[in-house]
This record gives structure tokens, sequence and C-alpha cells, in this order.
């Protein structure tokens, strides 16, 4: 007899699965997740660290609102420009090597931010960071996907998912945790400056990383520069727009996106040695993921933003007390991602679709609670980070998973192109909601009702992707 059980029942007999159950596979090379999760814990924490030292920046370097915009804008324009390229970099001299140059570059990068005199010396430092993570993200995926045998892919991309989350969910504690020990008197100095032990240790983690190559000798310098001028006129607009009230240039910009994307999808069509082979996206696999994905971030990337002012700015919380409240996202979020390579196994996709779902209930959870103390917020916050945990894995393992090895980079970087324009997207779109409303509770509401139905479309683009 065929079961008719749906996702949500599955889920709790996945969670509680003993390890047994899951047939047995082959680990990793030993050393290269403790490298690559360095690495990744790393550039993660390092995006959202910087917003609970904002307030210590603006007064030590007496920083203006654009120079304040512009250290989180700089990083996050200069990462999402160059992955593509980043990507391809490593299926040409080796992803090892790429990787390696890009922790170099983003080390050397966050000690120029902690010793910054002024604040566009520290902007200057974030846009260098950016492009350091540029190169060592696409890698971090392609070497799990090149060196980590098959069958240990979902438990590998699972442990992945843990780090990259704890980063985010926890970066907010850890830098009101700096800031408050202000050892040597460094203050917020440290949130970058931290990054140089950890950096010269992955360094020498990378040892135990293996080298390897995808296909072609060159890089294809023109479909390079059209696709990075395409995504910076893409994701300038998504970043700045919003605050300036959408003047015309934004919208000039846009335009100039979809003429830039046009011509270098043309040009990849005709050109051998190609930036990227377009034949990858006839995989349902690998095109139908991209879209959740970037349903995923999105949802996420605004969902963090909204909370942090609504913590702050509507309810009065200091930046270490605010992080504290996330911390009922990271233990939900540890729940489910420890198992996500079980719970996929035994779900296949409805992993993602009951992630889903129940990130859309902790969110309307929390639309309902809004108004009443922060308490009553903690099981909607526990919900979204149980969803997330869910998901986050399954998806880029999907992803990436039937893509061929030589082939690793470019699509590694496209998929992390994706997340970083879905980020970007979605604090455009959800910005938009919350700051139209009359308060800012009011304004938390109207974002979460709104990402109650982003969540929705997530669980439906689901069932597009492949049965196993």
């Amino acid at each position: 007899m065929t079961s008719t059980a749906g996702p949500l029942p599955r889920l709790a007999r996945a969670i509680a699965a003993p390890p047994a159950a899951a047939p047995a596979a082959p680990h990793a090379p030993r050393g290269v997740l403790p490298a690559l999760l360095t690495v990744t814990f790393m550039t993660a924490l390092d995006f959202f660290i910087v917003n609970v030292a904002m307030p210590a920046i603006q007064l030590d370097l007496r920083a203006g609102p654009a120079a304040l915009q512009w250290v989180v804008a700089g990083f996050g324009l200069a990462l999402a420009a160059g992955l593509i390229t980043g990507g391809r970099l490593g299926d040409i001299y080796g992803r090892r090597r790429v990787l390696g140059a890009g922790l170099v570059l983003f080390t050397a990068a966050s000690v120029l931010c902690g010793v910054a005199p002024v604040a566009w010396a520290l902007v200057a430092g974030r846009v260098l960071q950016g492009a350091g993570a540029a190169l060592i993200m696409p890698q971090t995926l392609a070497v799990l996907r090149t060196a980590v045998p098959a069958p240990a892919q979902p438990k590998a991309f699972a442990r992945y998912g843990l780090t990259l989350g704890l980063g985010a969910v926890f970066g907010q504690v850890v830098g009101g945790l700096l800031i408050r020990a202000d050892l040597f008197g460094l203050d917020w100095r440290l949130c970058f400056l931290i990054n140089l032990p950890i950096g010269v240790a992955a360094l020498v983690m990378l040892r135990a990383v293996p080298e390897s190559r995808g296909g072609g000798s060159r890089l294809d310098l023109a479909g390079g520069a059209l696709v990075t001028s395409a995504l910076v006129a893409l994701v300038l607009p998504l970043i700045q727009g919003p605050q300036q009230g959408w003047p015309r240039w934004t919208w000039a910009c846009l335009g100039l996106a979809a003429v830039l994307f046009a011509a270098f999808v043309f040009s990849q069509r005709y050109r051998t040695g190609a930036l990227v082979d377009l034949a990858m996206f006839r995989r349902r696999a690998f095109s139908t993921a991209l879209v959740a994905v970037q349903a995923f971030w999105m949802g996420q990337a605004s969902f963090f933003l909204v909370l942090a002012l609504y913590l702050q700015a509507g309810r009065g919380l200091s930046a270490l007390a605010s992080g504290a409240v996330f911390m009922a996202v990271g233990g939900g979020y540890l729940l489910t991602s420890t198992n996500a390579h079980r719970i996929a196994a035994r779900m296949g996709r409805h992993a993602v679709t009951a992630g889903a779902l129940v990130m859309a209930a902790g969110l309307g959870a929390m639309a309902a609670a809004a108004a009443h103390p922060i308490g009553w917020l903690l099981p909607g916050l526990a919900l979204e980070g149980v969803g997330m945990g869910m998901a986050l894995a399954p998806l880029t393992t999907v992803a990436l998973q039937n893509v061929a090895p030589e082939q690793a980079g470019a699509a590694s970087g496209v998929l992390a192109t994706v997340n970083q324009t879905g980020n970007a997207l979605g604090v455009a779109l959800i910005g938009i909601v919350f700051y139209r409303a009359a308060t800012i509770t009011a304004g938390f509401q109207a974002s979460v009702l709104a990402l109650v139905a982003l969540e929705v479309v997530l669980a439906l683009l689901i069932q597009l992707l492949p049965r196993r």
C-alpha cells in the first residue's frame, strides 16, 4: 500500500530516526571538511558581524550615512559581481590555488579594515574583502562536489549548510561579544582583526585539500567583463534604490543590466571556452534549484534585516540583546541542519517542501506575536530556524550533485551569484513593504506576512524538481 502521509509527519520520523538507519557512505578525504568549513564560517560570519559594529564605526570614524551604507554595500557588490568569474578561475587554474589566493586577499583586507583610519579606507577594505570572498565561495562548493565521494556529499553539504547558517545566525552575537570585550581597546576593529588568526590557520589547513581543475585553459575575458558589468548594473540599484527612493538612475541601471545579460548569453552560445556552459541550464535539477535558491535567500536575507530593525529600532533592544533573540533561530536551525542529510534521504525533495512550510508557519506566528512581549516571538523564531535547517543543504546538494566535475567551479559560481542577487532583491522588495508601514511594528508584521507568501512559492517550486 502506498503511503499518503504528507511531508510534515515524515519529517518527525526522519528527525527521530537513529543514525544507523542511513546507509553507510565513504567519507570525505581527511582534513578537507575542517578546512572548507573554517573558511566558510569566517566569510559567513564577516558578512553579518559588521551590522552590530556600525554604531561604533560611525562614532569612532565620524562616518556619514553614505559611508556607512557603503561599508555594507561595497562588500556585497564586489562579492556578487565576482562570483561567476571566480568560479571559472578555479576550473582553469586550480580550485585549491584560487581558494588560497582568495583567502590571502580576504585576510589581508580584513586587516586593512581593522586598522582603517577613516571611513572610506574601511569601505575600500570591505570591497577587497568582497573580492576575496568571490574567489573563496565557488571553490568551496566546487571542492565539496569534486573531492567528496558522491554517497557522502549529502552529509558534507549538510555540514556546509550548518556552518553557513551558524555564521549568519550568530554573527550579531559574536560581534556584540567582541565589542563588549574591547580587548586591547580595539572596540569594533576586533570584528575584523579576528580574521587574521583564523585566516592563517585556514591557510595551513588548506594543505589537506586536493587540487582539482575543470576544462579550459584560458579565461573568457570578454564574457567576464560582460557578466561582471551586468551584475554591478543589477545589484547596485537594488542596494541603493530603497534608501534613495528609486531615482531615475536606478531604473536606467536595471534596464542596462537586462541588455548586458542578454549580450552575455549571446556571447556564451557562440564562444569556444565560454565562461559559463549554457548546457548546464538544460538540466531540470540545476535550473529549477537555482530559482528555488533565489527564492530561499530572498526570504532569509530580508527576514534577518527586518527582524534586526524591529528588535533594535522598534523594541529598543541593544545589539547584544538583539543577537541573543536571534539564538532562538539558531536553536531550531541546529536541530534540523545537523540531520539534514538524514531527513533528505527519507523525504527527498519534500524535505525542502516541509522546510518552506515550517518557515511559513514560524513567520505567521511572529506576525501574530509582534505586538506582544518579546518572549512571544521565540516559538516562531525557533520554527523559522527549523525550516531553514531542513531546506538549505538539500537545495545546495540537488543543484550541484548532477553537475559534471569539470563544470563544478562555474556551476558553483552561478549558484553563489544567485544566492547574492536573491539577498539584494529580497532586501529591496521587503524593504519597500517595511518602510511604507505607519510604524515599525506594523512594518515588521507586513514584511513577515509577505515572506509567508514567498515560502509558499518556494514550496510550490520544489514540486518541479526531479522526484529523487
